[in-house]
């Protein structure tokens, strides 16, 4: 059953990540706050946008099953969000026509990105230690 709990806490974890991802970047961008940073990404928030990205992030953060740095939350959850920043970056924007890195959107991109996810990682670290710990 602890592998049960386990595999439970890394997805949902990242689902939760995922959801609060989404909320701040539909956020910022809606209250002009990328733009700021010359960055004109500017999602919808709808139903299949926050789904797809919430089931993503839960599959990511099957990454905290992996036995790195347990002891530091922050440092593994900014770490593993790294792999979907870089999935981001380096395939999903230029599939969309946005070039590499999502430059298509403004210099900043990466940077958002990258630092949004960071808080990404970090929501779902926290989320997996307190349900697999709280035994």
């Amino acid at each position: 059953m602890r592998i049960v709990r386990r595999l439970s806490g890394a997805f949902t974890g990242g689902a939760v990540g995922g959801l609060a991802d989404s909320i701040n970047i539909w956020a910022l961008s809606h209250l002009g706050l990328t733009g700021l940073l010359g960055v004109t990404m500017k999602p919808e928030f709808t139903a299949p946008w926050l789904y797809q990205r919430m089931v993503w992030s839960g599959i990511w953060m099957l990454l905290l099953l992996l036995p790195f740095w347990q002891k530091r939350i922050v440092l593994r959850g900014c770490v593993f969000s790294l792999l979907p920043s870089a999935m981001m970056l380096l395939m999903v924007f230029p599939e969309m026509g946005k070039g590499m890195f999502g430059l298509g959107f403004g210099a900043m991109t990466p940077v958002v990105v990258i630092g949004l996810n960071f808080v990404y990682g970090i929501i779902a670290a926290f989320w997996y230690r307190f349900t697999v710990e709280s035994n």
